[in-house]
């Protein structure tokens, strides 16, 4: 195969890869397509059908297990960041959350590269396209009903868990409205977790979406994209692999790079697209002078705290005899999903103290209001080694996470080495900013009310189980404290973006500045934060790549034909 070339060449086979590659040969059967992905296929892999053993897989050989730098803004040391290495990409270990965001974060995304196709409503079409929703009597006009991708909610799955009626009243307590449908745009309030599960178990990208007739190499590593100039302009032929062979695309053919938000800048630095300083630096031939190229990181950032209950007896969580109904295999062991906004004065000083100067209102954070934090209470406990805690699974106690969504602080991936196969460095830049600092208070505070001082509650749990040296803070406790818990206990969520972000390294049709037949699909092009789990965008944003790429085609072989049309001068 190493003779032949190909219409597409795409680097990367997850969530976005494998969308583009099937929808290619579905739209147009003749195309040729090269699918390559540096991990193997899992289809028939122990843990990855059951969504609660997805945490066998983190650390094997399909993690990638990046660490980042140490995190200055915490407590200083590395935070685990996992990277799926497997056909198929993060939905083989994902918890499955299907949650597109807010309105207003993707009319902020088109408002700041000046193209409506990634507003909200420019989405829609794609977010409906991918998904097969659970419920057919909801809005046409919002979900799809015979996409690729099923969706299933809590208790469409059977699952009855005996805490949902009392976690549920505890948010309303706090005032926050019971919302039917979080995936409508507009997710401000408590929703019933939505999963993109079917009949309990995982559905892999590379499945739902066939890759029959196409040219798959798992296991694969792509060194470098392949360049010729031709003294006015730089185009893309091909791809290195990592023994050195070489493949090709075809005259009027695409390289597409949907490596992620880690190895997608990694790969355009090591092809000599970046900052010439760095390129220089590693004796990288230079392509095109793209400083933004891994810059802009950002990382959903997510706080656990531990709960001990006060009546474990009754079955109420994880590891309890009586915790037994089959049906919780079958997704997340959780109900709700609440998100919340925070009070604006607060945020605006915060953002003022960053920015340097006086905002107003109509401040892009302000005005809406934005949705800024994602939070819900999980029926068990794990993950607290974290913050130097041994809590058994046993069914004596529960856990609690806040997300803050809209994270001002950014980070970058940078080159570490020219081996290809040697991770990129990567500093997220965790908790950077006041603004962060304001949000993570606020959801800490939040947390601490539904908790502590909610009757629902106070009635559920005993106390906090706290790691040494700090003591149980509630609603009201001081901002140094909370910082201290939140600098020892916060992790990455798994959500990293905008490392080559649609305004800066790519344009509104997804190619890339500065040369001719490469394109980004893949988390890494999306230019702003989103109060979302990434993997419902990251859909939405191929299947739209696949109406923008083909049509692009179309109109250039349309152009083609009337340039050799007889009789035309």
């Amino acid at each position: 195969m190493s003779d032949a070339s190909f219409d597409f060449i795409i680097i990367g086979g997850g969530t976005a890869g494998c969308v583009l590659a099937s929808r290619f040969l579905e739209r147009q059967p003749s195309l040729s397509v090269l699918l390559i992905e540096a991990g193997p296929d899992v289809i028939h892999r122990p843990h990855v059908a059951k969504p609660l053993e997805a945490a066998l897989l983190h650390g094997t050989d399909i993690d990638w297990n990046y660490l980042t730098t140490p995190q200055l803004h915490l407590d200083g040391k590395p935070r685990y960041n996992c990277g799926v290495k497997a056909l198929s990409g993060g939905v083989v270990i994902n918890s499955g959350g299907w949650m597109r965001g807010d309105t207003l974060d993707y009319d902020e995304w088109a408002h700041q590269v000046s193209d409506d196709r990634w507003s909200y409503k420019g989405l829609l079409p794609y977010f409906r396209r991918s998904e097969h929703h659970f419920d057919s009597s909801a809005d046409s006009r919002q979900h799809g009903f015979d996409g690729p991708m099923y969706t299933t909610s809590v208790s469409i799955s059977g699952r009855k868990y005996p805490l949902r009626s009392t976690i549920l009243n505890a948010w309303l307590h706090l005032g926050l409205d019971k919302i039917d449908d979080a995936n409508s745009g507009k997710p401000l309030g408590v929703a019933e977790l939505v999963e993109n599960r079917r009949d309990g178990l995982r559905q892999l990208t590379s499945t739902v979406y066939p890759l029959k007739g196409v040219h798959v190499m798992t296991e694969t590593l792509a060194s470098r994209i392949l360049f010729k100039d031709n003294g006015q302009h730089k185009t893309a032929t091909g791809v290195e692999l990592e023994d050195k062979r070489q493949f090709y695309i075809k005259t009027g053919g695409e390289v597409i790079l949907s490596a992620g938000a880690y190895r997608t800048p990694q790969l355009l630095m090591l092809s000599g697209i970046g900052n010439s300083e760095t390129l220089t630096q590693y004796d990288i031939p230079k392509q095109v002078d793209l400083p933004a190229v891994g810059q802009n990181l950002h990382d959903h950032i997510i706080l656990f705290r531990y709960w001990k209950l006060r009546h474990p007896e009754k079955g109420l969580a994880m590891g309890s005899p009586a915790f037994a109904d089959p049906a919780f295999e079958r997704g997340s062991l959780l109900d709700w999903l609440a998100t919340l906004t925070v009070p604006s004065a607060g945020l605006k000083a915060a953002i003022e103290k960053d920015e340097g100067q006086s905002i107003d209102d109509e401040h892009v954070l302000l005005k809406g209001p934005r949705c800024h934090l994602e939070m819900s209470v999980l029926y068990a406990a794990f993950g607290g080694e974290q913050i130097g805690l041994q809590i058994p699974i046993d069914g004596t106690s529960i856990m609690t996470y806040c997300m803050p969504c809209l994270p001002t602080s950014r980070g970058a991936v940078s080159l570490g080495s020219t081996d290809p196969a040697s991770p990129p460095i990567i500093n997220p830049n965790y908790y950077a900013t006041e603004a962060d600092h304001f949000v993570m208070r606020e959801g800490w505070r939040a947390m601490s009310r539904l908790m502590l001082e909610t009757p629902q509650g106070s009635e559920l749990v005993a106390e906090e189980v706290l790691p040494e040296g700090h003591q149980c803070l509630a609603s009201d406790a001081p901002n140094e404290l909370i910082d201290a818990r939140v600098k020892i206990g916060a992790i990455s969520a798994y959500h990293p973006a905008s490392t080559a972000s649609m305004g800066k390294v790519v344009d509104g049709s997804l190619k890339v500045f500065g040369v001719q037949g490469l394109r980004v699909v893949d988390a890494s092009v999306i230019p702003v934060p989103l109060a979302a789990h990434y993997q419902a965008p990251v859909f939405a944003l191929a299947e739209q790549a696949v109406d923008i790429i083909l049509g692009d085609k179309m109109r250039d072989l349309s152009a083609m034909s009337l340039l050799s049309s007889p009789g035309r001068t």
